[in-house]
């Protein structure tokens, strides 16, 4: 009955790989998840800048005229 241990060796490995499956996909969501944190702050960030950079050209091209 040698056939039987090999039977449980290749069931335990299976169940191991889906596991391991399993945990690297919720890594990656996870990783996606913080990567659309980044990139939502970094646009939010980006539009304060240009924000900023129009504010000051109306306040120097105000100053200009008086």
């Amino acid at each position: 009955m040698p056939y039987v241990w090999s039977f449980v060796l290749l069931g335990a490995g299976l169940v191991l790989l889906v596991v391991l499956l399993v945990r690297a996909l919720r890594e990656v969501n996870r990783f996606k998840s913080v990567q659309r944190q980044v990139a939502h702050d970094l646009a939010d960030r980006s539009g304060l800048v240009k924000a900023r950079v129009a504010g000051l050209k109306v306040a120097f091209a105000e100053r200009r005229r008086s």
